[in-house]
């Protein structure tokens, strides 16, 4: 081994040089108070705030979502493959070895070399292994690393990503499809009644005592309500369909818990430490891509240095497979090489620009990606404080709209008011129904976008629940 290369060695193993500059965590400021008092909501944070609903059956579509969504097994699978990419990006700050066995017969007519009519037959057998190594001398292999774990890393936090938005849509799709259950329930129910107050119309007007104009005004009332049953039953089937590919299994029904009245809503954090939001699975693929941007200038830069390999050989080597392990018959070669740009178009500097502006929308991408976490929590925290004083407001609109029918029923009866009166009553009443039905689900809603928003501690313990293999690195033998 010649000096050159030693010195390269020597110079490799240290890794006291590494070029492309080294990733610096970017300074964002974060709000230093929400809209709303901040209190400690850490551990709030990190529960499986699914469960606080306190229904058995959403639990347990949440579980068959983690374990059978296709696309979370895309995600898991997709780790996996970056893993093998990791695995093999590494692999070339080492030597690469390689077996070699070979056995050639060559016959020659000696009569083409001027030798007469004899024929010459020699044999080559060959048996033993070469090696090629890039030695690591300026980093750029060791920036190369730094850029597949970080793509690894990245492609994780999407997986992670995956996790966090099918809980969600699995919870907002069942209290969709609950609050359509209920939309329909009232439905019914309203046209049951209306069926009843058709009955007594048409019969008032057998016996004279109302005109044909209040038949046709509840004919028509009830006709229209009517028409919505199959409307919400269309809905209903939409939604458990939507809800059955989140569960990775044909459309269908789906089972039915507590009703929209009896879940309980999760416990509402009124503020979050900005740091907490900085764990979101968004946030940290940004971050690792802007570190792999980082570290890819490194790769590019390092094109303007000159490579360093060594190369050698080692085996048997004889005219016969069988004289191949008798003493005479080893051999060994070893050699250097040392190969530098000199002239390239500008092909270099472009690869390097190149990198540079990947890495600066890299940067403008991870805080735009802060910046938009703190955006969602803060809209995720007024949408759910003004979503709940609507539905109290229309818990009362509905109280108020329940005493209105029972009045207009007795001035009907009194006869100090028309039929018309009363259809307008059961109108209200029904419309204030469907609209406190709204405000729940929207008050769910919002808190299941808030608790997206966050993020969380409990996305761990749920990719558990998802079968989640363990990546492996792949061995350092093939």
């Amino acid at each position: 081994m010649n000096k050159l290369t030693a010195f390269a060695l020597a110079l490799s193993l240290t890794g006291c040089f590494t070029v492309g500059p080294d990733y610096e965590k970017p300074q964002i400021e974060a709000p230093k108070q929400w809209r709303f008092a901040a209190k400690d909501v850490r551990d709030t944070a990190n529960l499986p705030w699914w469960e606080q609903l306190q229904d058995p059956v959403l639990n347990r579509l949440v579980e068959q979502a983690l374990q059978n969504n296709l696309d979370l097994k895309i995600a898991i699978a997709n780790v996996e493959q970056f893993m093998g990419v990791y695995g093999s990006t590494r692999a070339s700050l080492f030597p690469q070895i390689f077996g070699q066995a070979s056995y050639d017969r060559i016959q020659t007519s000696s009569q083409s070399l001027g030798l007469g009519d004899s024929l010459s037959d020699n044999g080559s057998a060959r048996l033993g292994a070469s090696m090629f190594w890039e030695l690591d001398v300026w980093g750029q292999l060791r920036r190369a690393k730094e850029a597949a774990r970080a793509d690894l890393l990245a492609q994780e936090s999407v997986r992670n990503t995956v996790v966090l938005t099918l809980v969600s849509s699995v919870a907002q799709t069942y209290i969709t499809l609950r609050s359509l259950d209920s939309n329909l329930e009232i439905t019914r129910n309203t046209v049951e009644a209306l069926t009843e107050e058709n009955r007594i119309a048409k019969a008032r007007f057998a016996a004279g005592f109302s005109s044909e104009i209040e038949v046709s005004q509840s004919d028509s009332e009830l006709e229209r309500r009517r028409a919505l049953i199959p409307l919400y039953e269309h809905q209903v089937a939409q939604a458990e369909n939507a809800l059955s590919v989140l569960l990775g299994r044909p459309p269908g029904a789906i089972e039915r818990g507590l009703s929209l009245d009896e879940l309980v809503p999760p416990a509402v954090p009124a503020g979050l430490p900005s740091e907490l939001l900085l764990r979101r699975p968004d946030i940290q693929q940004s971050e690792q891509n802007l570190i792999a941007a980082n570290a890819r200038i490194g790769v590019a830069r390092g094109e303007y240095f000159p490579k360093v390999t060594i190369s050698g050989d080692v085996g048997q080597a004889s005219m016969e497979i069988a004289q191949l392990f008798v003493p005479g018959a080893n051999f060994w070669t070893i050699g250097s090489r040392l190969l530098g740009p000199i002239f390239t178009a500008g092909r270099v500097a472009g690869q390097v620009q190149t990198a540079e502006a990947a890495q600066q929308a890299a940067l403008a991408s991870y805080q735009k990606a802060i910046l938009t976490s703190f955006r969602e929590f803060e809209d995720g925290l007024i949408v759910s404080e003004k979503s709940n004083e609507s539905q109290v407001s229309q818990a009362k609109r509905v109280e108020a709209l329940q005493n209105y029918l029972r009045l207009s029923h007795l001035r009907y009866d009194e006869g100090y008011s028309s039929y018309l009166e009363v259809l307008d009553a059961l109108r209200q009443y029904y419309e204030g129904q469907i609209d406190l039905v709204t405000a729940r689900n929207d008050t769910f809603v919002a808190l299941i976008q808030l608790y997206r928003a966050m993020g969380g501690g409990w996305i761990v313990p749920a990719e558990q629940k998802a079968l989640v293999p363990e990546p492996k690195e792949a061995s350092f033998f093939p």
